[in-house]
């Protein structure tokens, strides 16, 4: 499932007043980050991560790395902030238009 352009602004508009949740720093995305992201994601279904200025990585393979690891969509990136998504199996919260 792709996201409509109206469903991306939703979506940040309510990414907007969250904090971020979790912070890449120099170890980079590793196999724990991933499945603590999972976890999260399932729980909240839309997740806010800031990447610190000590990341090797860059963001576009950062986020390349989530997609893939988690199957979310990409809500937006802006300066050292990703804001993804992904639809809950279980605990369904967020409507989108």
């Amino acid at each position: 499932m792709t996201l409509t352009g109206k469903q991306k602004r939703y979506l940040r508009s309510l990414a907007h007043h969250e904090k971020p949740l979790f912070q890449v720093g120099k170890n980079g995305v590793t196999e724990s980050f991933t499945d603590q992201f999972e976890d999260i994601l399932e729980k909240r279904e839309l997740v806010k991560v800031s990447v610190l200025q000590n990341c090797m990585e860059d963001k576009d393979s950062i986020v390349e790395s989530l997609i893939s690891a988690t199957d979310a969509e990409l809500v937006q990136v802006m300066g050292n902030t990703i804001v993804l998504y992904r639809e809950s199996k279980d605990n369904k919260e967020i409507t989108l238009p």
